[in-house]
């Protein structure tokens, strides 16, 4: 199982960490290991390597059908359901990579920082690139967004990464995170929402 992720896929995000930068041109892919994975409303516990761990919440595709080489047009067959998920992203970290030109994947592939909620068909919503999704910390909205906003639809990230990775059942993948972006504190409760529905339940410890 392959935990592929999709950075600065929401231009107001793109503004609100890289505001120097252009919008990409193709998409920012990376990966997350499986050891990454945390489900089932299970606790995530604050690292010690990390001054600031930053939620990131994504609409996460689940991946139903072995593919390569996939056109856009067939894309859709490939994934049956999503959910709401949270890339959990040590930015100091990677602020301390980026600026020194060095890879990041210790500042978002390290244990448990994938998190998943409960998956819902997609044949239950009339379009997956208009929904709606959104987290609250303590009871409150921290962080909201809409798929229609993606600078690279779904079915084109499925395509575009399957000229490089062959797809397998079960695979992940993470589509971008909206504006709002912030730190998580021990003893905060995050639950994540999708067009109105609580996929996502669980503590910071």
């Amino acid at each position: 199982m392959k935990i592929i992720a999709v950075g600065m896929n929401y231009a107001a995000h793109c503004q609100e960490l890289h505001a120097a930068e252009e919008l990409p041109k193709e998409p920012v892919i990376f990966m997350k290991p499986d050891s990454a994975l945390l489900k089932d409303g299970k606790p995530f516990f604050i690292p010690d390597f990390s001054e600031q761990i930053d939620y990131e919440t994504e609409l996460v595709v689940r991946i139903c059908r072995l593919g390569k080489n996939i056109a856009p047009r067939f894309a859709h067959r490939y994934y049956d359901a999503v959910t709401v998920g949270i890339d959990f992203t040590a930015r100091d970290l990677q602020r301390k990579f980026r600026s020194g030109g060095m890879p990041w994947e210790l500042s978002k592939g390290f244990d448990n920082s994938a998190v998943i909620g409960d998956f819902v068909p997609v044949n239950h919503f009339k379009d997956v690139q208009n929904l709606d999704f959104y987290l609250n910390i303590d009871g409150v909205k921290v962080q909201q967004g809409n798929t229609r906003d993606m600078i690279f639809k779904i079915d084109n990230l499925i395509a575009y990464i399957s000229r490089f990775y062959t797809l397998k059942i079960g695979d992940l993948l993470y589509t971008g995170t909206p504006v709002g972006v912030g730190p998580v504190k021990i003893g905060q409760h995050l639950e994540g929402y999708l067009e109105g529905e609580k996929l996502l339940d669980f503590n910071i410890r």
